[in-house]
């Protein structure tokens, strides 16, 4: 999973599992950032979900400097 695969998907949330693949960083570095909610989330029953959107938002533009704790800003 890539960030142009989530780009290129038609779902509405990724998971927490995908988030992390997406950026090639550690799961628990997605999960500190939801807590502190630098990475916006919904929670649908017991799951976490990442609205896909937003959550790409955070990576697109020229002027976007990363917020999730552990990655470089670009």
């Amino acid at each position: 999973m890539t960030l142009d695969d989530l780009r290129a998907s038609r779902n509405a949330v990724i998971t927490r599992a995908e988030a992390p693949a997406a950026l090639g960083v550690d799961p628990r570095t997605i999960t500190a950032s939801i807590e502190i909610g630098s990475i916006p989330s919904v929670k649908l029953g017991r799951r976490v979900v990442i609205p896909r959107e937003k959550f790409l938002r955070i990576f697109d533009g020229d002027d976007a400097h990363s917020t999730v704790p552990g990655t470089p800003a670009r």
